[in-house]
Formats: structure tokens, C-alpha cells, sequence
């Protein structure tokens, strides 16, 4: 069974979408360590609940990014992990961390990418009149939120939608299913980046998959 390391800044929803998805079976794989960058944040206690261990590593505590991005992956990698998640990991990491562990760690960003990378995404839908909103699913690379894409799901923006309403619909309808759906593709083997590129049951992705693609139990 491929072993996962979460690495989370906050509550932690997407971690506890993975969560009950290792515990009824339908993410094969075991989730081992959850490592936050900040202390105290539910995540951790959603981690403790679980039976998993859970590790505080604030950044604050730390002289520099690069020194903070090292003793980050010798807490990774004293978990022997398959695969790391960042679940609403709100730090960015450098190009030697990156390189580190290419091709085994996902991220989830809350816009279509390529559109929105960065930091208030739901704003800026509003603020562009984008009529589509949603979220990707994407293997981490050193180029911030640009790394291939895997998953991406979607759906209207409303009139009277507001920034707080569509990070929760992004997060409910969409974000909470394509998840843990991607991670038990990469723990089954069925998604992996092989020349800077995605592929999918052995072929390469010419463009994200969709909602339409999640198998009936990640529904």
C-alpha cells in the first residue's frame, strides 16, 4: 500500500476528504504523516482523530525559506512516503524541494488553471465576469501552480454569487470530489508524469479530465 504524507496550513477539508476516502476503502493507500506549516490549525487535530501523525513545523521558526524547505523534506522523507499531497499547503516551496520530489506530489488550486494562479482566485473571477469557475488538480513543478494538469472540475458563477459563496461551492461541489479521485489514481498507478507531461492509463492527456471522469464512489 503506497504511503501519503498531507501537508496542510489550515482547517483542513480537503485532508479530511482523504481521510474518509482511505478509511472506506477507496483510496488505497495509507495516509502516515500530516505536516503543517503552522501550529494549532484543526487540520492537525483532524490528523490526531484519524490515528495519523501529525507534526508542526512553522516556517516562522526558521532563518530562511531554504532552511524551512529542508527540514520540511527530512520530515517527508523520514515518513518513506509514495506520494505527497498538499491539501491547502499556503507556502511556497523552492526548486531543489520541488525537484525532491517531482512526479509523486499533487496540489489542488482553486481556479481552472491556467487561469488564477496565486492568491484570491474567487475574486478575480468576480472581478474578470468570468462566467466559469472551479478547480485543478495538477502535479507541482517550480513554475507556482503551473505544473501539468491532472483534474480539473467546473460549474456556473451565479449572479449573486459572492467570493465567500464561490470558495465554498468550489470547495464543496468540486474540490472535495476530484481529490481524493486523483490521488487514488496516482496511489493505483493509473496518472503519472512522464516527460513533463500527464499521462493516463498509459496514454498522454492532451487536456484536463472532467468531473464526468470521476469514478461512482469519488461522485
Amino acid at each position: 500500500m503506497k504511503r501519503v504524507v498531507v501537508l496542510i496550513s489550515g482547517g483542513g477539508r480537503n485532508l479530511q476528504a482523504l481521510l474518509d476516502a482511505g478509511a472506506d476503502g477507496r483510496l488505497d493507500a495509507q495516509i502516515v504523516a500530516v505536516i503543517s506549516n503552522r501550529d494549532g490549525v484543526q487540520g492537525l487535530e483532524r490528523a490526531r482523530r484519524a490515528g495519523v501523525a501529525a507534526l508542526a513545523l512553522p516556517h516562522v521558526d526558521f532563518p530562511s525559506r531554504e532552511a524551512f524547505d529542508a527540514a520540511l523534506a527530512e520530515a517527508i522523507e523520514a515518513q518513506r512516503p509514495d506520494i505527497v499531497v498538499m491539501a491547502g499547503f499556503m507556502r511556497v516551496v523552492g526548486a531543489a524541494f520541488v525537484r525532491r520530489f517531482q512526479g509523486r506530489m499533487l496540489n489542488i488550486h482553486p481556479s481552472l488553471l491556467p487561469r488564477h494562479p496565486g492568491l484570491k482566485t474567487h475574486q478575480k473571477v468576480l472581478e474578470a465576469g468570468e462566467r466559469e469557475h472551479g478547480a485543478t488538480v495538477h502535479f507541482v513543478t517550480e513554475e507556482l501552480d503551473g505544473g501539468p494538469l491532472i483534474i480539473q472540475g467546473q460549474f456556473s458563477v451565479m449572479p449573486q454569487d459572492s467570493a465567500e459563496s464561490l470558495a465554498e461551492r468550489v470547495m464543496q461541489d468540486i474540490e472535495l470530489k476530484i481529490y481524493p479521485q486523483a490521488v487514488a489514481w496516482l496511489a493505483r498507478g493509473d496518472v503519472e508524469l512522464v516527460d513533463g507531461g500527464v499521462r493516463f492509463g498509459g496514454r498522454p492527456l492532451s487536456a484536463p479530465l472532467g468531473m464526468d471522469h470521476l469514478e461512482a464512489q469519488f461522485r
